[in-house]
């Protein structure tokens, strides 16, 4: 699905009594790789944008397939898949070796921080993140 991906090993903390991940784990896994793909694109506080934006996730769709275990490394994908004026969809896979464990489409607005109203991408990371 994408280039773009982040290593991350499974700690005790990540996992149930069983030893499984525990499931919203996974969402913390790729809101490390949405922000590491971002600053891949030069933003090096990604959750602020510009002076008074912030971004939020607003929906999020998990597909859990095959459990990741305690000490396992996997690898979390990000890919933008759509990109509007103020909001950008996310497709996302985590992957154990060539087993796909999980997939989700993750859609992060941008607000006001004052008013927590939707407001514009900055011009610059439109730009940015089309290319």
């Amino acid at each position: 699905m994408s280039n773009f991906f982040i290593p991350v090993r499974v700690y005790i903390e990540d996992t149930d009594a069983g030893g499984i991940v525990f499931y919203a784990n996974y969402l913390k896994y790729m809101e490390r790789a949405r922000t590491e793909l971002l600053r891949s694109h030069g933003f090096p506080k990604p959750a602020l944008v510009g002076e008074s934006g912030l971004l939020v996730v607003t929906s999020v769709n998990v597909d859990y397939k095959r459990p990741a275990t305690l000490d396992d490394e996997i690898r979390v994908t990000a890919v933008i898949e759509k990109v509007a004026r103020v909001y950008v969809v996310f497709k996302q896979e985590v992957w154990r070796d060539d087993e796909l464990l999980c997939t989700g489409t993750i859609k992060v607005a941008c607000v006001d921080s004052a008013t927590k109203r939707p407001m514009s991408l900055p011009k610059e990371m439109l730009e940015k993140i089309r290319s």
